[in-house]
């Protein structure tokens, strides 16, 4: 692990004290998604309601650049320029590199089919079934460890060697014991516990820019 990695992870516990006993879960965590990308691999991320915007949020900050810089190899820089000359050096210009991940939250026309035809607690699995891959990651987010279509995320993964990363409370509920690693936030109110989900999820997403894009 890089030494600029490394410093993203003590300003998380030096900021957040109450985190410190969870960094050995955040480091595997963290080692999960980078052999992923670093193998082709995509993160998809799922959750309900804070949850589902705490997916986006991940997503957003990992398909974009966050702390640094991220401007694209010059041999993707020559093919969109071969491909559109005349556009191409402002595309190269605002195209950034990019930590592949998908929102399982965004699918609107799905996730309201699955629960009209199907079985609302379906949408996530549907998903991962259709979009996961060996060698994925699922980062599966549940304050109380117990909802159900998150839950049957985590079953679909498990069985396509989909690894998953679970957030959620201190006891982990149902979720844990589906998680390659289960980050279990150290408290029991779902506010709580989603306050502590933000700066850790910031934190990881800087530590994969910073490992993978950095110097």
């Amino acid at each position: 692990m890089k030494a600029c990695t490394q410093g993203i992870l003590h300003e998380l516990i030096l900021n957040y004290p109450k985190v410190a006993p969870l960094s050995g879960a955040i480091v595997e965590a963290f080692g999960i998604l980078e052999r992923c990308i670093r193998d082709g691999g995509k993160v998809m991320v799922c959750g309900n309601g804070g949850s589902a915007a705490d997916a986006e949020h991940i997503v957003g900050e990992m398909m974009k650049d966050y702390l640094m810089k991220r401007p694209i190899p010059q041999s993707d820089a020559r093919k969109i320029i071969a491909a559109a000359p005349q556009a191409g050096p402002e595309l190269c210009s605002k195209l950034q590199r990019v930590l592949p991940a998908l929102s399982l939250v965004s699918q609107v026309s799905l996730s309201t089919a699955m629960a009209n035809d199907v079985d609302a607690g379906m949408a996530f699995a549907q998903q991962v079934y259709g979009y996961g891959r060996s060698g994925d990651v699922l980062i599966a987010i549940s304050t109380s460890g117990n909802a159900r279509n998150v839950l049957y995320a985590a079953m679909v993964a498990k069985a396509f060697d989909i690894a998953v990363i679970g957030m959620t409370g201190a006891n982990g509920g149902n979720l844990k014991e589906w998680c390659d690693v289960a980050i279990c936030a150290p408290a029991d109110t779902t506010w709580r516990i989603q306050e502590y989900h933000q700066p850790i999820y910031h934190a990881v997403c800087g530590m994969l820019e910073a490992e993978i894009f950095g110097d």
